[in-house]
C-alpha cells in the first residue's frame, strides 16, 4: 500500500505557501488608478527601448534650442493671421476629444491590467483541474469500453482524479469572482450598445451560466464519488454488482460530458471575447484536456513504479499509454491546424481577430507550442521500444504539459488582458500553489487504499497483457 511520504507532503505544503504568497503579491501590486497604469506602462517602454534612447539622447538634447527658437518665432507670426482664434476654438475641441478617447483607452488599459492575476490564477487553476477531469475521462471510457490492458492502472486514476472535487469548486469560484474582468456580456452597459451581445443574452446572461457551471461541477463529481465508491465496494464484493453500476455510470457519465465539455469550453472561454466564434472550439479544449490527463497517468505510474509500487505494472501497459500520449498529441495538432487554416483562409474579419493578437503579440509562444505539443512528441514517441521506457516517457511528458499549459495560456490571457500577459511573479505564484494542492490532494487520494484492485473482472487479462 502507497504511503504518503512526508517529504512529498512538506513539500506540496511549501508550494502551496509560496504559491499563495505570491498571488496575494499579485492581486495588492496591481495598478489602481490610471496614473499608475501610465506609470507602468511608462517604465515599460523605457525598459525596452533604454539604448536607443540613451542613443538618440544627445542628438535630441543639441536641437532642443534651436526648435524652441524657432518654435516661438512661428508661433508669433501665426497669432498675427486672421482668424487665429476660431482655429484655436476648434483644435482646442479637436485635443478635448483626443485626450476624451485616450482617457477612455487609458481605462481599459487599467482594466486589462487589474484582470492580469485573475488571469493567472484561472490559468493554473484550470490547468490542473482538467488533468484531474480528463482522468476521468479516460478512467470512465475504460470502463465503458470494457478494456482489458487498463484494470491494473485504475486506482492510479482514481487517486488523480481525488483533486477534481477541489480542484473544480475552486475553477468556479475563480470565473465566478473575476466576472467582468474575463466577460464582457456581464457588463450590462455594454449589452445595451451591442447588438450582437443582445442577441446572445438569452444564453450569455449570468444568472443561466451560473446554474450551468454548477450543474457542470455537481455532474463531474457526483460520477466520481460513484465510481469509486463502487470501484471500493468490488474489492470486497461476492458478485460483480458493483462493476456492473461502474460500468452503467461510466455510459450516462459520458454522455453527460459530451454536453458539459462542449458547453463549458463556451462559457469559460469562448464567451471571453463573445463576438468570437468556432465551431471546432470545444473539440479543440477536450484535446487538451484527454492528452494532459493521459501524460499526467503515465507520469505518476512511473513516480510510483520507480519507488517499489505497482510491480504489477509492466512496460506494455507503459506502451500503451504512451501511445495514447501520441495519438492524442497528434489529434490536438490536427485540431489546431483545422482551426487555424481555415479561419485564416476564409480571412472573415470577425473571425480573424481572435488569432491576430495572438501572433502580433504572443507570436513566439505561439508558434513555438507546435514544437512542444507535436514535434516533441512525434520525434521522441514514434519509434515503439521508446514508448517502453521509463524516462523516455517522462521527458515526452513534461514536455507535452508545458506545452499545454501555454495552450490555456494563450486561451486566456490575450482575450482577458490583450497585449499585457506576460509570464512573472503572478503565474509563476499560481503554478506553485495548484502544483502543492495537486500533489497533496493526489498523494492523499493514493495512499487511502491499495493500488492493486480486485475482482474486477479483467483483472487477470490486464495482469497478463503483453503487447
Amino acid at each position: 500500500m502507497y504511503k504518503f511520504s512526508s517529504k512529498l507532503r512538506l513539500f506540496a505544503i511549501v508550494c502551496m505557501v509560496l504559491g499563495l504568497i505570491g498571488l496575494v503579491f499579485g492581486f495588492l501590486s496591481v495598478p489602481g488608478t490610471v496614473e499608475e497604469a501610465n506609470e507602468i506602462l511608462a517604465a515599460q517602454e523605457a525598459h525596452h527601448s533604454g539604448g536607443e534612447a540613451h542613443h538618440e539622447d544627445g542628438a535630441a538634447h543639441h536641437e532642443e534650442g534651436a526648435e524652441h527658437h524657432e518654435e516661438a518665432n512661428f508661433v508669433d507670426e501665426v497669432k498675427g493671421e486672421p482668424g487665429y482664434s476660431e482655429r484655436a476654438m476648434a483644435g482646442d475641441k479637436d485635443m478635448g476629444h483626443a485626450a476624451h478617447e485616450d482617457g477612455e483607452h487609458m481605462e481599459h488599459v487599467l482594466h486589462q491590467m487589474q484582470t492580469k492575476p485573475w488571469s493567472a490564477t484561472f490559468i493554473a487553476a484550470f490547468f490542473f483541474m482538467m488533468i484531474a477531469l480528463g482522468t476521468l475521462v479516460f478512467y470512465a471510457i475504460q470502463n465503458a469500453a470494457q478494456a482489458g490492458w487498463s484494470p491494473l492502472l485504475f486506482r492510479v486514476m482514481e487517486g488523480i482524479t481525488a483533486y477534481l472535487l477541489p480542484g473544480s469548486v475552486i475553477v468556479l469560484l475563480v470565473v465566478i469572482f473575476a466576472g467582468e474582468h474575463f466577460y464582457p456580456w456581464m457588463n450590462h452597459e455594454l449589452v445595451a450598445e451591442d447588438e450582437i451581445l443582445q442577441g446572445k443574452s438569452g444564453y450569455l446572461n449570468f444568472p443561466f451560466w451560473l446554474i450551468r457551471g454548477i450543474i457542470y461541477v455537481a455532474g463531474w463529481n457526483l460520477y466520481r464519488y460513484f465510481a469509486v465508491k463502487n470501484s471500493r465496494d468490488l474489492d470486497t464484493a461476492e458478485g460483480l454488482q458493483p462493476y456492473k453500476n461502474i460500468f452503467k455510470y461510466s455510459i450516462y457519465f459520458l454522455a453527460f460530458f459530451i454536453v458539459t465539455e462542449s458547453t463549458m469550453a463556451w462559457d469559460w472561454f469562448m464567451s471571453m471575447t463573445p463576438h468570437w466564434y468556432s465551431t471546432l472550439f470545444a473539440w479543440y479544449i477536450f484535446a487538451s484536456i484527454i492528452v494532459s490527463a493521459v501524460t499526467v497517468i503515465a507520469i505518476v505510474t512511473v513516480s510510483l513504479k520507480a519507488i517499489g509500487q505497482l510491480e504489477f505494472v509492466n512496460d506494455s501497459h507503459l506502451h500503451d499509454l504512451a501511445k495514447f500520449m501520441f495519438g492524442f498529441s497528434v489529434f490536438w495538432t490536427y485540431l489546431w491546424f483545422g482551426q487555424f487554416m481555415l479561419i485564416w483562409y476564409a480571412n472573415i474579419p470577425e473571425e480573424v481577430t481572435y488569432f491576430i493578437l495572438r501572433i502580433q503579440e504572443y507570436n513566439p509562444i505561439f508558434f513555438g507550442m507546435l514544437i512542444l505539443n507535436f514535434v516533441f512528441p512525434i520525434l521522441i514517441l514514434m519509434n515503439s521500444d521508446f514508448k517502453r521506457v521509463s524516462w523516455f516517457v517522462v521527458i515526452a511528458g513534461i514536455i507535452i504539459l508545458v506545452g499545454h499549459y501555454i495552450d490555456i495560456f494563450l486561451l486566456v490571457m490575450p482575450s482577458t488582458v490583450g497585449p499585457y500577459g506576460s509570464f512573472g511573479i503572478t503565474e509563476l505564484a499560481a503554478l506553485l500553489f495548484f502544483l502543492g494542492l495537486f500533489i497533496f490532494t493526489v498523494g492523499m487520494g493514493l495512499s487511502k487504499v491499495s493500488l492493486r484492485p480486485k475482482n474486477n473482472p479483467f483483472l487477470v487479462e490486464s495482469e497478463h497483457f503483453h503487447y
